[in-house]
């Protein structure tokens, strides 16, 4: 058996085998997230722009038109969740599992990007209840650690992920800066690896409607 693609060439030749019995809503998100993909991976020392790039890579694979009630973190755990509907391997779980456990638990203790605590911080909130949020947060998100629960898992890490994409796209922080090198760093690598296998279970999904994009193709 051949090992699944791991990097956007090997994904474009997979994709290649199977776009033209796709509809064109999916063929088009997969050929978008395939294309930054590819571009996060010429960054070989900016962290920062390889998060970003991989980031917008997530962005054109679940990106679709939804109401003001929703919100965006919402968007992307409901993709995020038929994607480990269709993942009968379990391959989203060993990315989480096996290879990044250390890194995964590091964010989970870094308040800097729990959104609590940036929110005390706008508000001039003295109370310190961020603290018990986060306290209890992080005891939800390691007891799913410890019952492998691959779904809370990847929720507390999306939204983990999250805050640190705003904090940059958003101009949250200074390029290269060290105050968030670690995060950055460990973002990007989770990130770099999950990407593939998200876009490859897309390649090969079947029977799962990733519905409209927001910038359909324009002929």
């Amino acid at each position: 058996m051949m090992p699944p693609p791991n990097s956007a060439p090997s994904l474009r030749e997979a994709h290649r085998a199977t776009r033209d019995a796709q509809p064109e809503n999916l063929r088009v998100r997969i050929h978008r997230a395939i294309s930054w993909l590819e571009r996060a991976e010429m960054e070989k020392e900016d962290m920062d722009a390889r998060f970003i790039f991989l980031w917008i890579s997530l962005n054109a694979a679940y990106a679709r038109e939804f109401g003001y009630e929703q919100s965006e973190r919402d968007e992307a755990m409901r993709f995020l969740r038929k994607l480990l509907a269709c993942d009968i391997e379990g391959r989203i779980h060993a990315v989480l599992f096996n290879q990044f456990s250390g890194p995964i638990r590091t964010l989970i203790d870094n308040k800097y990007v729990f959104e609590p605590f940036w929110r005390a911080m706008r508000e001039h909130d003295s109370s310190e209840l961020w603290k018990s949020k986060f306290e209890q947060a992080k005891g939800v998100a390691l007891k799913a650690i410890m019952d492998r629960d691959t779904a809370t898992v990847l929720s507390v890490v999306a939204d983990r992920l999250h805050v640190l994409r705003n904090q940059l796209v958003h101009g949250g922080a200074t390029w290269n800066g060290q105050a968030n090198r670690a995060q950055v760093r460990d973002a990007a690598a989770i990130l770099s690896t999950l990407m593939p296998v998200v876009i490859d279970l897309m390649v090969h999904s079947r029977d799962v409607d990733f519905e409209a994009i927001t910038y359909p193709w324009v002929k």
